[in-house]
């Protein structure tokens, strides 16, 4: 498992500075060893170029001179990461197959070239395309689709009738069509509304462990090509959510919720039912989103307000105690001179 600098250079399209030399694999600058690469991305890092034990470093042209052997390009983190993709997937190569250990509906359609490890339980009428990877504990119900070189990692559980397109990755614990939380208020209590709706996850999805997608009551919950979940995110009952979307741990999106196309939700942000977050917005971490919100927006805070304004807010909390004395002190100050005004006055009032 290696590559030539020039082999990686000619894939992703950077420069070469320096000898050619074979790469074995990737670490920090701090860790890295002289046939690993590395990668330099934020400025405040620059220093330990000169410390690196690295055998090549991938960096923008701006620092080319500050290390001898090097892959330039504009976005270093992104083609970094594409160097990172090459070896971890030599790494997870593994030959086709079908454990004996696993359950198979006879009605289940499974394409060549899948590899389904021990104790995966597939229903019936489930087709799983090639190319996918099924790990240990993962169930599938009835009538599911698995597109073409998914991964589902141990313990996943797809409810009836989840749909997944190609290159989805669904990490240790994710939960798809789980029943939405719908209950109707009756003389004698809660009454629970069936759930009978589905989940369908476009291409390109990925979901980090123990998150969950509830179904619809009726129709489907969406979520667009190229999104990226995190862990332990909770998407409530027909949620849509557009392309190209990343939702931050920890994220709660509560019923019938529309998000749009590239739109950022930082960690812990709750967002109420039937509201619309428009494409491009960005919410910052711990807000808790009860109205709509335009296109392009960038909120922070609770309540969410512009994201300049709440900077500014957060700069002066820190100044509050001493504004408050402050206060107290001219309000003091100015009882006393209004006190010695009043007294002043009184004594020079005519006498009758």
């Amino acid at each position: 498992m290696n590559f030539f600098l020039s082999e990686l250079a000619d894939k992703l399209g950077c420069e070469l500075q320096g000898e050619d030399r074979r790469i074995t694999g990737c670490n920090t600058l701090e860790q890295a060893g002289p046939w690993e690469i590395s990668f330099l991305a934020n400025p405040k890092y620059v220093g330990q170029l000169d410390s690196t034990r690295a055998g090549a470093v991938v960096l923008s042209p701006e620092y080319k001179d500050r290390f001898d052997v090097c892959l330039l390009t504009p976005n270093p983190y992104l083609d970094f990461a594409r160097i990172m993709r090459l070896f971890a997937e030599e790494e997870e190569e593994e030959a086709p197959g079908i454990s004996e250990h696993a359950f198979i509906h006879p009605e289940a359609e499974i394409e060549d070239n899948v590899i389904i490890h021990p104790f995966v339980s597939i229903g019936a009428r489930t087709v799983v395309c090639a190319g996918s990877i099924i790990h240990s504990g993962a169930s599938l119900g009835r009538d599911c689709r698995i597109g073409r070189d998914c991964r589902l990692h141990p313990n996943v559980c797809l409810s009836p009738a989840t749909e997944l397109g190609d290159r989805v990755t669904l990490h240790a614990g994710v939960v798809l069509g789980s029943d939405g939380f719908g209950f109707a208020q009756s003389e004698t209590g809660l009454e629970k509304v069936p759930q009978m709706g589905r989940v369908v996850l476009k291409s390109d999805v990925e979901i980090g462990a123990n998150s969950t997608v509830d179904r619809g009551t009726l129709g489907e919950t969406r979520i667009g090509q190229g999104t990226k979940i995190d862990n332990q995110v909770q998407i409530g009952h027909n949620v849509s959510i557009g392309r190209n979307s990343i939702i931050v741990a920890q994220v709660g999106i509560a019923g019938s919720a529309t998000v749009g196309e590239n739109v950022v939700l930082a960690g812990q942000v709750g967002v109420g039912g039937h509201l619309t977050i428009g494409s491009g917005a960005r919410v910052g971490a711990k807000s808790g989103i009860h109205r709509s919100i335009k296109p392009g927006a960038e909120l922070s805070g609770y309540p969410p307000m512009e994201h300049r304004e709440f900077l500014r807010y957060a700069g002066m909390r820190s100044r509050l105690p001493d504004m408050y004395y402050r206060l107290k002190r001219l309000e003091a100050e100015c009882d006393k001179l209004r006190a010695q005004l009043e007294s002043k006055e009184t004594r020079n009032e005519p006498q009758e």
